[in-house]
């Protein structure tokens, strides 16, 4: 199975937050799904680290591409064919690290593991367990 992790599921899977269910971890951890981080989440995360509105020790350049590294996730690159896609989303909410997310997840028929049911006003696989 393919998988797009939500920005947030990256970071609680990454710091073994309890938040994140043990489902979603064992998908996450199956080594035979195949596992993406959007290149717009860690633009994501590194805005936030610069804002202070998130800390990431021993530091952002460190822990991000280590963590991609060893978990076996894929980097997702923003294509063409996504901003096409985000140009046709309906404005269901505003967040645009969200409808980068979105996009390629409809572009790319990619379930979306999240959390957050704001995904499901779109027509997009999210994944919650």
């Amino acid at each position: 199975m393919r998988l797009l992790l939500d920005t947030h599921i990256f970071l609680w899977f990454i710091d073994g937050d309890e938040q994140l269910n043990a489902s979603s971890r064992a998908l996450i951890e199956d080594e035979a799904n195949e596992k993406f981080i959007s290149i717009a989440s860690v633009w994501e995360i590194a805005i936030k680290v610069s804002t202070g509105k998130l800390k990431i020790t021993p530091s952002f350049e460190q822990r991000v591409p280590e963590q991609i590294e060893v978990n076996g996730f894929e980097i997702l690159p923003i294509q063409t064919s996504h901003l096409a896609e985000v140009a046709r989303l309906p404005f269901h909410h505003r967040d645009p690290f969200d409808r980068l997310l979105i996009a390629p997840s409809r572009a790319e028929n990619i379930p979306l593991l999240s959390a957050d049911t704001a995904f499901d006003a779109y027509d997009i696989g999210r994944l919650w367990r």
